[in-house]
């Protein structure tokens, strides 16, 4: 059990006695069987009051409403008969302040020495100032405890609502007469009731320790995402293989943000403003967006299917979209490859999934390097089979098993072509490819084997004219 050394023993014996008195009224049917029990003490705090209505039904919760609702107006009433006594004061000061300068003009016209009239104008301009001052600390003391009485049906509101009932019509009224107005050309009222606000447990005292949890709050879940990011982290590395970069990547990532969403809508509700409309009205709009943007949602599930089936990974070298390069970084939004020639392309994620994906390095060890060699028809076709079976089994790159292919492949229009495929592991595709072909071509020419172009025969036949 939770002790609160801040609640004296004659608040808890009066909270026990409330409860009692709300246990013994029971469930009932009809509204006017029910007396409302938590505004026995109208300075109970907020958070007994919630125990106290978490037992009443829908009736008696609208009982409580109207009760504190009562409050609320007999507090309005007091603010606004002090409003009007504000205006009341200040028309005084002002015709105070008239009269004083109406009766200082006057001597200095004759020249004579300050009077006791003028004096006694002063005093009791004195006297106004003070009187509308203490009115301004007054109103502002009012509003305060008003405050406080709303914040109170507030939270018979919220536990009227989850039990089913409306309380649009109470808080339709709160919005009515909240706020406050202010008389800028009146600049010492307004100094006063801006400071007294501002020291105020219901305003600025309030706000500046809800501010003060707001802040403490979006830093604590930020510490918290980032050392629940770095575990995962490493929790997900640890699963080799299993996963890819990208599903590594995306893991932490969306665990990230949504600790990050989450402690945002918890420091939100630090400031006391009630975020049950907020995220009704994050829903609606969502709706509207999702409607707006078919297309980039359409990327977005592309991206939970490329991390799900996996056809790449970051480093893999693919071909898609008439595209090919080193994939670089992929979101759930769109991928991007940098070819080879150092270039970023940024490829929507709809159109990687939606077509076809060719994967050179992510999903085997070794790679296949088709070649092919074109000798003349004059040269010798054996020799340049011997030459090409040399180059490729001394070479350090090229794997025994598989065992290279090297055949007569088809006459061509001007040539004899050789195939040559050596197997190599997936990293080592180009050195070999490159590596190759020059040593076929010194080889070549050494041997005297001709490698021929493309070339055409022009034969002219001269015809003589009868």
């Amino acid at each position: 059990m939770l002790w609160n050394k801040e609640i004296s023993v004659g608040r808890l014996l009066w909270l026990g006695l409330a409860i009692w008195m709300v246990t013994l009224a029971g469930p009932v049917s009809a509204k006017g069987d029910y007396q409302a029990a938590t505004t026995t003490n109208p300075a109970i705090k907020v958070d007994e009051l919630n125990w106290m209505v978490k037992p009443l039904g829908q009736e008696e919760l609208v009982v409580e409403a109207d009760a504190w609702l009562k409050l609320v107006k007999d507090k309005t009433s007091q603010i606004s008969s002090t409003e009007i006594a504000l205006i009341r004061h200040r028309k005084q000061v002002e015709a105070a302040k008239k009269a004083e300068s109406a009766l200082k003009s006057e001597e200095e016209q004759k020249g004579e020495q300050t009077t006791v009239k003028s004096q006694q104008a002063e005093k009791l301009t004195e006297k106004k100032e003070e009187a509308k001052e203490k009115t301004v600390l007054s109103l502002t003391e009012l509003r305060d405890q008003r405050a406080a009485l709303v914040e109170k049906l507030e939270a018979v509101l919220s536990e009227l609502e989850r039990k089913g009932g409306d309380p649009k019509p109470y808080r339709t009224y709160v919005k009515a007469i909240s706020g406050i107005a202010v008389d800028v050309t009146d600049t010492s009222s307004t100094w006063l009731t801006v400071v007294g606000w501002l020291k105020s447990d219901q305003g600025g005292m309030k706000w500046a320790f809800n501010l003060l949890k707001f802040v403490a709050t979006l830093l604590v879940f930020w510490i918290l995402a980032r050392i629940a990011g770095a575990a995962t982290g490493s929790i997900v590395n640890r699963a080799g293989s299993k996963l890819t970069d990208l599903q590594k990547t995306f893991i932490v990532s969306i665990l990230y943000r949504s600790i990050i969403i989450l402690g945002l809508i918890v420091a939100v509700s630090a400031l006391g403003i009630n975020i049950g409309p907020l995220l009704a009205l994050i829903g609606a709009a969502g709706f509207v967006v999702a409607f707006a943007l078919q297309g980039t949602l359409s990327n977005f599930a592309s991206g939970i299917m490329i991390l799900l089936y996996r056809p790449f990974d970051v480093g893999d070298i693919i071909t898609v979209s008439g595209e090919s390069g080193i994939v670089e970084t992929m979101n759930l939004m769109c991928t991007n490859l940098r070819s080879f020639d150092n270039k970023l392309t940024v490829i929507p994620n709809n159109s990687v999934w939606g077509n076809t994906i060719t994967n050179a390095t992510g999903h085997s060890a070794q790679r296949r390097v088709d070649l092919v060699f074109g000798i003349g028809y004059s040269s010798d076709a054996d020799k340049a089979q011997a030459i090409l079976k040399d180059i490729v089994t001394t070479h350090k790159l090229v794997l025994a098993e598989p065992a290279p292919v090297i055949r007569m492949h088809e006459l061509a229009d001007s040539s004899v072509n050789l195939i040559c495929r050596p197997w190599v592991k997936t990293a080592d595709y180009w050195t070999v490819y490159w590596d190759v072909t020059e040593k076929v071509k010194k080889h070549f020419d050494a041997e005297g084997i001709n490698i021929p172009f493309p070339q055409q025969d022009v034969h002219l036949y001269q015809h003589k004219e009868e």
